[in-house]
């Protein structure tokens, strides 16, 4: 006779932890029930269903049985396939019995210290939590004396004086621009360092302080540290016991409130205290407080307080991973054509909107996941950098992008031929268009202004006398006439030595005196002339005459006759409006693919046109400085510089770009904008590896 197999769902199932507490919990978006399951000893928190629930009432019948009484007394259509997959959810997550053997087992083996282990630290030297207080019972006595806070005049009061002082602010804003640059500084790191510490210990104490406000316990505060940066957490995960939405979105979002509270406050007070150090601590808190709150602790796309916001919103727990399940079916879905049923039944909209969060999620975190790659690898010493960088590019990225390819091996039998084939053939166009070499677009910053031009200055500081109008006049015509009293003074007494010298020497001819002292009044008078040749010659300097054929432009409307002007002060500008170029300013990169006598074209940011010619001129080295303000960041343009001792020096390899325009421009005036540059024929995919390679080679020397 053939032994008889007892079939998995009439089996007794394993029994439940006894440590385990179950509690209601906040209702599904679709209206059905929900509760919690606690594990004490891990302090983690599992979410379940009705259909869970019910099948932990009837634990003690085999999967079978409780189905069926599940399907008798309620209205769900529960199969015993179903209570076996909640098995083994639980099993997975620990939360049954283990067997007696099992139990032994355990209760005897040494309890294990992963963290001396290599393996450990290869995975958790990214994100570690220490836990240093318990402070359920500090908590309750902090928040009995600052139960006030609570009220809702507290809440009115804060936002008025928050406007008020944002409003105050942006009454002295250029002086408060202008103390965020001077921040920059050792000191002001310092600084920002200590509000830094200030700001998110108060951050923390407030996600507790409203965890304490609805009752809810705060198992422990600590420092974690993220990429070995310490950073506070607070331990608020009991707040899934809350069955109110709005208590539990609350409590995710005190931190933010708290620093928005106080940057609102310092904010107030940065703008009603006069200079000094108070004022500046006030600047420190506020800026700290508004940039971590606003772009860095608001964000949903990593696990801080934006996340938790959003999740308690959508009434979604564990929201990454549900919305990266429904990317990765959306996305086989629509490359290979699959018809995978959805991992959850929401609503298309809601769904939609899920699946473009996790794409963008996905976009974000290899951002940051390179980014914190770079990190790692300048923080260490190189050997052990290159290992780090190594193992954030495998595990973070490199690693889940080959398990979704390994899915898509798998089952390529299950795609479409034409599918296949069209998607094949695409990859393969794209990678031909890439290996191409294909004509280089380059873009910069540029000026367009006249190829000769000259700018009018008093040689000395004078007095204006007469200034052309605007317009175009001829070489030679004088332009500006200044006058110098002094120099006026120094004339006519030149001209009363000339002629008491020659009166002089006219009476020493007629008397015949003696041969020295004739010698003598002519070299008197010959030091008279020359003293009057030397006060016309500076009279000279002081009539400004055009060099060339052109055009008087930028005269300026406040000087006028009689006025005194300095010699740094600009006069006037002559242009030749028949010859113009442009100077670009292209980066390191890109300048080797330009070559002489290549077209370009140029678009003011003044007007709508374009203005093309030809490459006359490339640099052969770096520019060291900018000789056009307009173009510098300073100024408001867009070449990133600074000002050391007068000069504007470019932060970047920049190389200057001479451009002669086919047609000048119809504006008399210097124009702003961007060239685009034609170069050479190249092959972007070639540019990459050789890139690679370059860095290769460059940093595999110890």
């Amino acid at each position: 006779m053939q032994p008889s197999t007892s079939s998995p769902e009439d089996l007794p199932l394993p029994p439940l932890r006894e440590d385990l507490r179950i509690f209601p919990a906040a209702a599904h978006a679709d209206g059905s029930p929900a509760w919690i399951i606690e594990d004490p000893v891990r302090n983690r928190h599992f979410r379940i269903g009705w259909l869970e629930f019910e099948c932990l009432q009837r634990w003690h019948l085999a999967p079978r049985a409780a189905a069926q009484q599940i399907r008798d007394t309620t209205p769900l259509h529960a199969q015993g396939g179903q209570v076996l997959g909640f098995a083994a959810f639980l099993q997975a997550n620990s939360l049954l019995r283990p067997p007696p053997a099992r139990s032994q087992e355990l209760a005897l083996a040494r309890p294990p210290r992963g963290w001396l282990t290599w393996h450990w630290w290869l995975h958790h030297y990214l994100f570690f939590r220490i836990p240093l207080l318990r402070p359920t019972y500090r908590m309750q006595w902090l928040y009995e004396r600052l139960r006030w806070l609570f009220q809702a005049r507290t809440v009115w009061v804060v936002l008025a004086l928050t406007l008020t002082g944002i409003a105050l602010t942006l009454r002295q804003w250029d002086t408060f621009r202008h103390t965020l640059f001077e921040s920059i500084s050792l000191e002001g790191a310092l600084g920002f360092a200590c509000a830094l510490a200030v700001a998110k210990t108060l951050h923390e104490f407030g996600h507790a302080m409203v965890a304490t406000h609805f009752g809810v316990r705060v198992g422990h505060m600590g420092v974690a540290f993220l990429v070995m940066w310490p950073m506070l957490y607070t331990d608020t995960s009991e707040s899934w016991r809350l069955t109110n939405a709005r208590q539990r979105l609350a409590i995710a979002s005190a931190g933010i409130a708290t620093e928005l509270v106080i940057a609102g406050l310092a904010t107030l007070c940065w703008a009603l205290l006069s200079p000094g150090p108070a004022r500046q601590a006030c600047f420190y808190l506020a800026t700290t407080s508004w940039v971590l709150s606003l772009a860095l602790n608001a964000s949903p796309f990593m696990r801080f307080d934006g996340y938790f916001i959003l999740s308690d919103l959508l009434d979604l727990p564990n929201l990454h991973e549900r919305a990266g399940a429904l990317a990765r079916t959306a996305l086989r879905r629509l490359l290979w054509g699959w018809d995978d049923a959805w991992p959850e039944q929401l609503p298309p909209p809601l769904r939609r909107k899920l699946i473009v969060f996790a794409w963008v999620t996905w976009c974000y975190r290899l951002v940051v996941f390179l980014g914190i790659a770079l990190v790692v690898y300048h923080m260490f010493f190189k050997a052990l950098g290159v290992v780090l960088f190594a193992v954030e590019i495998l595990f973070f990225i490199a690693l889940p992008c080959w398990r979704e390819l390994q899915v898509w091996i798998r089952r390529r039998a299950d795609t479409p031929h034409l599918r296949r084939h069209l998607l094949l053939a695409g990859l393969a166009f794209v990678l031909v268009v890439l290996a191409l070499p294909l004509p280089t677009g380059v873009r910069a910053p540029a000026l367009a202004h006249s190829t000769r031009q000259w700018t009018a200055y008093s040689p000395v500081p004078a007095q204006l006398v007469e200034r052309s109008a605007a317009g175009d006049v001829k070489a030679g015509t004088t332009l500006v006439q200044l006058r110098q009293p002094e120099l006026a003074s120094e004339a006519m007494a030149a001209q009363a030595s000339v002629a008491g010298n020659n009166a002089r020497l006219t009476g020493l001819l007629e008397l015949r005196r003696g041969i020295e002292q004739q010698a003598a009044a002519l070299e008197s008078l010959q030091q008279s002339l020359a003293r009057a040749r030397a006060v016309r010659a500076e009279e000279s300097r002081l009539l400004l005459a055009a060099p060339f054929d052109g055009r008087w432009v930028d005269v300026p409307d406040d000087v006028r006759a009689g006025t005194w002007v300095g010699t740094k002060q600009v006069l006037g500008r002559l242009i030749d409006p028949a010859h113009w170029q442009v100077d670009a300013y292209v980066s390191e990169a890109d300048v080797q693919h330009l070559r002489i006598g290549a077209r370009a074209c140029f678009y003011p940011e003044a007007q709508p046109a374009r203005h093309c010619g030809e490459i006359r001129a490339i640099a052969p080295s770096r520019s060291t400085q900018i000789p056009a303000p307009q173009l510098t960041t300073p100024h408001g343009g867009p070449v990133a510089a600074v000002e050391k001792q007068g000069m504007l020096i470019p932060e970047a390899s920049l190389y200057l770009v001479q451009i002669d325009l086919d047609e000048p421009p119809r504006l008399p005036m210097e124009l702003r904008g961007r060239v685009y540059l034609s170069g050479e024929p190249r092959s972007r995919l070639g540019d990459w590896l050789r890139n690679v390679v370059s860095v290769g080679i460059r940093e595999a020397g110890f």
